[in-house]
């Protein structure tokens, strides 16, 4: 038998954050001053609040909690607007973003290509089918994958959104998927899943250029 291959280590939540702030440092210098500004003024509104009620012990303690958890959410935001920023325009952004998604949400990437490097890309969860368009005009494509899904999955909703220029954003992305109605079951989505991923592949390959990658973009 052959020795099976250990597992790469996780990388250690400090080294993570320390990746997360020089990443975004790059784009916006002053986030350490602004992260300890932040900080700061939170926890001695706290401490103002305490001393003037007599409670200085219990709101220092209260506000020491509450400033970090402010200030680690509000870092949260800008990281991952930055991330944001560093794919914006590249090929294959849209589905970095929605490989982001959480709880009962399944991403192909890619299920439909073009010859002008237009992408569409699938979703699948409990509001049926979604598929997101990105490139100068994925609006013939995603036509034409919402026939074929179509074909194969006849009554089931399916869903567009269009990644772009006027249109939806990167930012927004993953917020509109989850905007959808929710019309299936768990049960009937890992049908749907199974069904869909027997369809034929793409004739096509993808274009030329790996996915954006390099720069995780947060979970949500």
């Amino acid at each position: 038998m052959s020795a099976r291959m250990p597992e790469p280590a996780k990388q250690k939540w400090y080294v993570q954050l320390r990746e997360t702030y020089t990443f975004t440092k790059a784009s916006n210098p002053a986030i350490g001053l602004k992260m300890a500004g932040l900080f700061l003024g939170v926890f001695a509104a706290f401490l103002a609040v305490g001393k003037l009620l007599d409670l200085f012990i219990v709101f220092a303690i209260f506000g020491l909690g509450t400033a970090l958890l402010t200030t680690t959410f509000v870092f949260g935001k800008i990281a991952e607007k930055a991330a944001y920023a560093s794919i914006n325009g590249q090929l294959g952004a849209a589905a970095s973003v929605l490989n982001t998604l959480r709880g009962g949400w399944f991403t192909t990437p890619a299920v439909g290509v073009d010859k002008n490097q237009n992408l569409v890309h699938r979703v699948v969860g409990r509001p049926g089918i979604i598929l997101v368009g990105e490139g100068s005009r994925p609006g013939a494509l995603l036509a034409e994958q919402r026939k074929a899904h179509q074909r194969i999955v006849p009554g089931i909703t399916i869903h567009e959104i269009i990644v772009g220029d006027g249109a939806t954003t990167l930012n927004d992305l993953n917020k509109a998927v989850r905007k959808f109605k929710k019309t299936l079951r768990p049960a009937e989505v890992t049908e749907l899943r199974r069904r869909v991923d027997a369809m034929p592949k793409n004739i096509l390959p993808i274009p030329k250029g790996p996915m954006p990658q390099g720069r995780k973009i947060p979970r949500r």
